[in-house]
This record gives structure tokens, sequence and C-alpha cells, in this order.
């Protein structure tokens, strides 16, 4: 499975992670083939500054020495970052734009389920804005400002939207209108770890 390759230079790589592809390994021999593996074959070291689900699909930013991994990671973790996601979920979505704030915690028992928390959960924050409106079906854009453990797909199931195709949070007509996620990590905006430009990329959902 080709990577397709946004943009190289000496310390990042942007790349479109395709779907049912781990971001980083997991535990045991059948979960070593994944994103950071696959590039490293290729760019040597390689360093993962986030993630996405195995199931979503999108825009990813890896670093390629650790003082470009450390410089982006922070950006990261003081929210600097600019992700947007295309989803489709299922039902006729009335408003045109909103916000979900529902705190996310583990759902241990069923792990790797996330579940909302009002009491343990740790703070989460989605925005949403309509693209376009089905009956059955609706596009949106979602802009996570927390970046939560499946805050996207747990946040839209909370509002009777589950996103299409979602195995672990989707259910009955709204898990079989699509035959993957249909998740896509479409815009990512950050600084260049050694110049400091803004680096906006486009990715768009392939379904």
């Amino acid at each position: 499975m080709p990577i397709p390759l946004f943009h190289a230079d000496a310390d990042l790589l942007v790349v479109d992670k395709p779907t049912l592809l781990l971001s980083v390994p997991g535990r045991g021999p059948d979960k070593q083939d994944c994103l950071v593996s696959r590039l490293a074959a290729g760019y040597g070291e390689v360093l993962a500054v986030h993630r996405l689900d195995w199931e979503t699909s999108g825009l990813m930013v890896l670093a390629r020495n650790k003082a470009a991994h450390r410089e982006l990671s922070l950006q990261f973790q003081q929210r600097e970052v600019a992700k947007q996601y295309t989803a489709v979920v299922y039902g006729r979505v009335v408003a045109e734009r909103g916000e979900v704030a529902l705190p996310l915690i583990c759902d241990w028992p069923n792990r790797p389920r996330q579940m909302v928390d009002l009491e343990r959960g740790k703070p989460s924050l989605t925005l949403w804005e309509m693209v376009e409106r089905g009956e059955a079906a609706s596009r949106l854009l979602l802009t996570p400002v927390t970046g939560r453990s499946h805050q996207l797909r747990v946040h839209m199931r909370s509002q009777g939207h589950p996103i299409l195709g979602d195995p672990l949070y989707a259910e009955g007509v709204a898990l079989t209108m699509a035959p993957r996620l249909l998740l896509h990590a479409t815009r990512l905006a950050f600084r260049h770890p050694s110049s400091g430009e803004t680096m906006t990329f486009d990715s768009p959902a392939p379904f």
C-alpha cells in the first residue's frame, strides 16, 4: 500500500495515512506493520508526533530528528496545531454549526472504547460545521479543540449522529451504510520546527 507524500525535508514528513493502518507499532508481532515502520524503511529515523486511529485516514506530520520532534510535540501540547476532519455522520443534522463540550474517559471494561463521564472525564471540545446535508446522512467539518482519544467519534455519537461505518460507536444502519469509518484528517497546519514558517496542508476526503 503506497503512502501518499505531501512534503519531505530534513526535519519532517507530511503524509496521508491510509485507513486500516496503525500509526505506530502496537503490542504483539502482528501489530508491527504501521505508518512509522513503513516510512522508516525509506527515510531512516521517523518519530511520531501525533496519531490517527487505525480506521481513520488523512494527514499526519512526522519528525525526522529529535529536535524537530520536540518542537512539533510542543506545538501539539500547546494546541497550536490546526486540525480539521471531514466526517459523514448518520442522520439529518439540522443546525449549520455547533459545538460538543463533553468530558471523556476510557471505558476500561470495553477498551479501547471511550465514553462520556461528567464527573471523571477530561474536558473535551469539538467544533463542527455543516458541509452537505442529506436525509440519511450529513457531511460535516470537525475541529477538535482538544485531542482526546476517539474524541470526534464519541462526541458525534453523543449527539445521535455516529460517524458512518464506525465499528466501535455506530450500530445498525449507521454501521452498515459505509464499508469503512468515514473520518478523514483533511487539514493540518503548524509551524516548521526550524524556519518557523506556517505550513498548511489539505487532503480531500476519499469518500
